[in-house]
């Protein structure tokens, strides 16, 4: 039950190899407003739900006269940092919760400009078809980082596998189980690495998207999150606070928020992801 600060594990194991990269890919210096007022640079990660719509909304916004320049990447530390040293003007690959802590535990303000689409998450097993089946000691895995580390956690405890001391699903960790009869054991990994140790547990949490990516859909979830707790885990596009209310940032969410955009994520994978566009980033991560 090794746990590890997920930050401090990810810059120590990452940082210098992804500065690297970043500057490789020409992510290192200069500034966002360097390629003009009409260019829109945004740091995105490699995966459908961020790609498909980020080349939607980049049709979108030249047919309007800007020019969207999308730089994919998988790291998930250097794109709040290169939005905060002014390399980028937005990104777009995290949810409420982790930006929320990311900034705390980093000093940073970047802020949730808009939210593209909500991340729900679920239990999936490659051996067992519910949690019941489930033998004494059996291995579960579980994100190491705290904003995702007590997902899975209150789904077993309403499944009435465990059961937690009170805590908010974004603040409970292994620390706040008070009971836990069938003894499981919790292989805390990489959110990224997830689905791939999914073979060697006896189940495992997934965000959706990886799951879809995996091959599993929400029907053969063995738990699926309920809609309240998915609200930390809406996946917003953040940018710096003098960049909130911008003229840039408004046609960002145009973009992004367009019939299109809603029309590709119908599509995918049965509308497992949802699109709450109608709620608003800064009044949810004030309640986190």
């Amino acid at each position: 039950m090794q746990r590890r600060n997920f930050l401090k594990f990810a810059l120590a194991g990452a940082g210098a190899a992804s500065a690297a990269a970043l500057t490789g890919c020409g992510l290192a210096g200069g500034s966002a407003s360097a390629s003009g007022n009409k260019t829109i640079k945004i740091i995105v990660t490699e995966s459908a739900p961020y790609q498909e719509p980020t080349k939607i909304a980049q049709k979108l916004l030249e047919a309007k006269g800007w020019t969207l320049e999308p730089t994919y990447v998988t790291d998930i530390i250097q794109p709040n940092l290169a939005v905060a040293n002014g390399e980028f003007d937005a990104n777009f690959f995290q949810h409420n919760a982790y930006l929320k802590q990311f900034n705390q535990d980093k000093g940073l303000d970047n802020v949730g400009l808009f939210y593209v689409y909500s991340a729900p998450g679920g239990i999936w097993s490659d051996k067992y078809k519910s949690l019941k089946e489930l033998p004494d000691g059996a291995k579960i895995g579980i994100p190491v980082d705290p904003a995702n580390n007590g997902r899975a956690l209150f789904m077993l405890r309403d499944a009435g596998l465990l059961e937690l001391s009170e805590a908010t699903v974004i603040h409970t960790s292994q620390k706040n189980i008070t009971a836990n009869p069938k003894k499981l054991q919790f292989v805390e990994v990489d959110q990224q690495s997830l689905a791939k140790t999914l073979p060697d547990v006896d189940a495992g949490f997934l965000v959706a998207r990886m799951a879809a990516d995996a091959g599993h859909t929400k029907d053969d979830a063995l738990a699926f999150e309920p809609d309240a707790n998915q609200v930390p885990f809406r996946i917003v596009v953040a940018g710096r606070k003098d960049f909130a209310g911008s003229e840039k940032a408004a046609a960002l969410k145009e973009a992004y928020q367009s019939p299109e955009v809603k029309a590709w994520f119908a599509s995918y994978q049965k509308g497992i992801l949802p699109t709450p566009w109608d709620q608003d980033p800064a009044a949810d991560v004030s309640k986190l």
